[in-house]
């Protein structure tokens, strides 16, 4: 739980992503039998099977939702951009670690016009990003300029804790449960297949290192390990959102409404019938919401036969999440169990 901690807590913007991806290969070291990196910044740990044995492609994303600088004023105030999908009410009074290039991290607070002067009107409507700020305690424009620079990148600040009942709540979980996942099942795989371990890039804008791992390595099959949105709090319908926290992780059937992946029936086989043989829960789910790297790798090259695993996770695309520990373990050992089956 002490590695899951330290993925929660390192910073990975979009396009920033060394930090994990140093982990992983301190991790996997003594377990892939070869590990690079390619010129996207995917790193891909590789563990031989038999000549004439399957590959397989485990695929997470290593990359976070974040912000970007985008201009500084004549006050010293930061005006910034989004980096992945970030619903601007959940910005408000957020404090962020902008990560200099010609400095020390600096540490900021996201403000707006003060709610003691906005008109009535006003009060009832969700403040823009645009109309919002980051103060980092500059005097003004000159003395900001010696601290941070134009398209330094931020994450947000949050605390990790383990809950009751084998919860845990952290910053960036989607996609560093992906990124524990997968390192845990080169760790743990006994297999004739050959096994890439695959943490990818840029995926929270644009599916973009997957694209390019996906069309080096051409494996015979693949996996994307994410997380996905769980509906078993206040203001979701079990209708909107059936996968919870507990049972499992969910078999992606579809996602984006089939715009996304639509999984094939002999990767859903595979992994239901490791599920039902080896007595391990698992959900599953069509969505007509976002997707993953699953969908670039699937259309890459003539074609990479791929599902999607993931574990149900509450607030995602926020600067906290909660999870289960338990949800992953089961993700580990199905997964695991699928890729010993061939």
């Amino acid at each position: 739980m002490e590695l899951m901690k330290e993925l929660s807590l390192a910073p990975g913007v979009s396009g920033s992503e060394d930090e994990i991806a140093k982990i992983i290969e301190r991790e996997l070291k003594d377990v892939a039998d070869k590990i690079e990196r390619d010129s996207m910044g995917n790193i891909i740990a590789t563990k031989k099977g038999e000549k004439k044995a399957p590959s397989v492609m485990l695929a997470s994303h290593m990359d976070e939702i974040g912000l970007m600088v985008r201009y500084i004023d004549d006050n010293g105030f930061v005006k910034f951009s989004n980096i992945g999908g970030i619903n601007d009410q959940m910005l408000m009074n957020q404090t962020v670690t902008i990560h200099s290039s010609i400095g020390e991290d600096i540490v900021g607070v996201i403000g707006s016009k003060p709610p003691h002067v906005t008109k009535a009107e006003e009060r009832n409507k969700v403040v823009k990003a645009d109309d919002m700020f980051i103060d980092i305690g500059a005097k003004d424009k000159e003395d900001a300029e010696k601290m941070i620079r134009i398209g330094d990148k931020m994450t947000f600040n949050s605390l990790f804790e383990f809950y009751p009942n084998n919860l845990i709540m952290g910053k960036a979980l989607d996609n560093r449960v992906g990124c524990y996942v997968m390192m845990e099942v080169l760790k743990r795989v006994n297999t004739r297949a050959t096994v890439y371990g695959v943490g990818t890039v840029q995926e929270e804008v644009g599916l973009k290192g997957a694209k390019t791992s996906a069309f080096k390595l051409n494996p015979d099959l693949a996996i994307a390990l994410d997380v996905t949105l769980s509906g078993d709090h206040p203001g979701i319908k079990s209708e909107e959102a059936p996968v919870v926290i507990g049972k499992g992780p969910a078999i992606i059937l579809a996602d984006a409404s089939g715009r996304g992946i639509l999984t094939q029936q002999s990767i859903k086989d595979l992994l239901v019938k490791s599920g039902d043989e080896n007595e391990i829960p698992y959900q599953l789910e069509v969505s007509d919401g976002g997707t993953t790297d699953g969908t670039a790798i699937h259309l890459t090259r003539e074609g990479i036969p791929t599902g999607v695993l993931s574990v149900p996770t509450r607030y995602i695309h926020t600067p906290v999440s909660v999870c289960s520990m338990e949800d992953i373990e089961s993700t580990i050992q199905l997964i695991t169990a699928a890729i010993n089956s061939l």
